[in-house]
């Protein structure tokens, strides 16, 4: 009973005290952000992205984002039907090509936190790679995630528990995080990456790609065991291998906030599950 209403006094202060909303204005800000040190500046009068009482409107409902999270979660519920083993081999081979290079190394290390440097090209092929995984195009992807480092369970984190833990597992992905204009969202956040005119157009080339490569997986798999495996392979190596590697990434937004230990006390409630 203490720690419900422990959680509940937590929550009403955080809701009743917010913080202002923190805005990297440049690419040095960001820099500055991602090493641990905060922004030059720091405004309350714009808000790009609060939380989910700023982000949840009915008018910035991405329904883009929304439609196609609904289909690949629709398409996997095929799976139990067209099972083969050679779909489950490309499910398991493409989801660590996609969760482990594409979105972790990718998106995570080197297009966010910038932990390594390497050359232009395979810094574009592994963000193509990233759209392949389903969470988006990188400039999203990465904003989001800055600004969430920014404001981590604080007024302004995009996906913070203590706005509902379904909230910080999935659903504020149905809203335009940084209102309507994307572009300056994009600016502000990911600036480095808006200046790549590649990175920029896989966000209009996210849907394309993945369309491509599920017509492949579909070829390759007629091709070899005709319409049944084809089937197969969609299903498998293509919906539910998604909807498992967008689960897994969202649970660090809401399980390893909400549950686990604690080696070190910090400004979040960012925790260790196992």
């Amino acid at each position: 009973m203490s720690s419900k209403k422990s959680r509940r006094s937590t929550r009403r202060h955080y809701r009743q005290a917010p913080g202002p909303t923190v805005q990297p204005t440049n690419e040095k800000d960001v820099s500055a952000l991602l090493s641990g040190g905060a922004p030059a500046e720091a405004s309350s009068t714009l808000k790009w992205a609060s939380g989910r009482a700023h982000v949840a409107r009915a008018n910035n409902i991405n329904w883009a984002a929304a439609t196609w999270l609904v289909m690949i979660h629709v398409g996997a519920l095929a799976a139990p039907w067209t099972f083969s083993w050679s779909a489950l081999a490309v499910l398991v081979f493409m989801h660590w090509v996609c969760g482990g290079v594409g979105i972790c190394l990718g998106y995570h290390r080197l297009l966010t936190h910038s932990s390594f440097q390497t050359q232009r090209w395979v810094r574009r092929a592994i963000a193509s790679i990233g759209c392949l995984a389903g969470e988006g195009p990188p400039m999203m992807w990465v904003a989001n995630h800055r600004l969430h480092h920014a404001r981590s369970d604080q007024d302004g984190d995009p996906h913070s528990p203590h706005d509902g833990g379904w909230w910080s597992h999935a659903s504020w992905l149905a809203y335009k995080v940084g209102g309507k204009d994307q572009g300056e969202y994009f600016r502000k956040w990911a600036p480095d990456l808006y200046q790549d005119r590649y990175i920029r157009l896989l966000d209009y080339g996210f849907i394309p790609i993945n369309v491509v490569a599920s017509l492949l997986f579909v070829g390759v798999g007629y091709a070899i065991g005709g319409a049944t495996l084809a089937i197969s392979w969609l299903v498998w190596a293509v919906f539910l291998r998604m909807v498992l590697v967008l689960h897994a990434t969202w649970l660090v937004n809401s399980a390893s906030h909400m549950w686990g230990y604690r080696n070190y006390e910090t400004r979040d409630d960012s925790r260790n599950n196992w």
